[in-house]
């Protein structure tokens, strides 16, 4: 997925151009029609208080049960966001320190890998590569554990010195899954069941399994840029910390909202992950898990992270000074640029409204 760039500007333009005329309900609507996501939800609250949600378009083509709030969808990336908040969790109960290196939490690593420190992890600067080719991303081999999945990459030679360049990775993030087992004594999904999503009512979140049966669970598609079509059953087994999870739209703004009420971690924490690296980004810039979609020098004004993936493209957006979030799923992949454009728009609507 190319990158996308947001700066707070186009908000700003938008608040001024776009808010009196852009109805959020309409432009959904359109967005399932020639922009073709066969089903798409979205919604804002604020201060915890949801003010508007809608859906529109199909679950499945085949079933034609309408996608809801309620639909259990891919959210690919966001789930970079997840982690991230875990790791923080065990930095504050000192139990992880962000500038030790990796071989303090992880035995039997590569020499090269050994000096990596989990925050250059956490703000992809670490070298660590990203899927090699069309195979990795659209895995279809089952990994049993995360130790499993890191053998696809662990051995790879790092792209650059640790520290000096920015480099966005989905591996990186495997990597800090295992940090978070070996740390708590947990497997990875014991430990976000019990302190991510137990926390903040999100009941039905989870790690994505390939075999398992869901009830009202999306179909995936994908866009070629002509037609949306079915899209073809990948395993996430490769990467589950950094986009293996499937979730629904009121568990996303649950999330976030938990995020804002300090239910995860406390505010100066959250300040420290909104803070930039000293290294050139090609795009929008990042802390530590999360996307700074604000212009200099003011880039955490508006935080969160997308996500693309066979069958999900999605979008989350927190304005931490306002307490707003804004989420924005949909059941079809190779759409970023609009679903992006919508959750700018829906941020200008949404400071309109208040």
């Amino acid at each position: 997925m190319k990158i996308y760039i947001l700066t707070l500007f186009l908000f700003i333009s938008a608040l001024n151009l776009f808010a009196q005329d852009f109805n959020p309900d309409e432009r959904l609507t359109d967005l399932t029609g020639k922009k073709e996501n066969i089903g798409i939800t979205a919604g804002y609250s604020i201060d915890g208080e949801i003010q508007w949600t809608s859906s529109k378009g199909l679950t499945c083509k085949e079933n034609e049960i309408a996608f809801s709030t309620k639909t259990i969808t891919r959210i690919a990336s966001i789930a970079k966001n997840f982690t991230a908040v875990a790791i923080m969790q065990l930095v504050e109960k000192e139990q992880i320190e962000l500038d030790a290196p990796i071989e303090r939490y992880l035995k039997n690593l590569p020499e090269d890998k050994k000096q990596i420190t989990v925050k250059q992890l956490l703000a992809h600067t670490s070298g660590i590569p990203q899927y090699q080719g069309e195979k990795e991303k659209e895995n279809t081999n089952h990994y049993n554990t995360l130790q499993d999945a890191m053998s696809v990459f662990i051995e790879r030679p790092l792209l650059f010195e640790p520290g000096t360049k920015y480099f966005y990775t989905t591996y990186g993030y495997v990597i800090l899954g295992r940090i978070i087992e070996e740390v708590s004594g947990k497997s990875y999904q014991e430990y976000m069941q019990k302190n991510i999503f137990d926390i903040a009512g999100m009941n039905n979140t989870g790690i994505e399994e390939i075999n398992d049966d869901y009830t009202n669970k999306s179909c995936l598609y994908h866009n070629n840029g002509r037609k949306a079509k079915e899209g073809k059953q990948n395993d996430l087994s490769n990467r589950i910390p950094g986009g293996g999870f499937y979730s629904t739209l009121e568990d996303v703004m649950k999330f976030g909202n938990a995020l804002l009420e300090g239910k995860y971690i406390k505010q100066e924490t959250l300040d420290k992950m909104t803070q930039t690296e000293p290294v050139e980004y090609d795009g929008n810039k990042y802390g530590l898990g999360w996307f700074l979609y604000g212009p200099p020098p003011n880039e955490n004004l508006v935080i969160g992270h997308s996500g693309g993936q066979t069958g999900c493209t999605s979008q989350l957006m927190i304005i931490p000074k306002s307490k707003t979030v804004i989420v924005v799923l949909s059941n079809t992949s190779g759409n970023y640029p609009d679903i992006a454009t919508f959750a700018v728009n829906l941020i200008a609507y949404s400071e309109k409204k208040r």
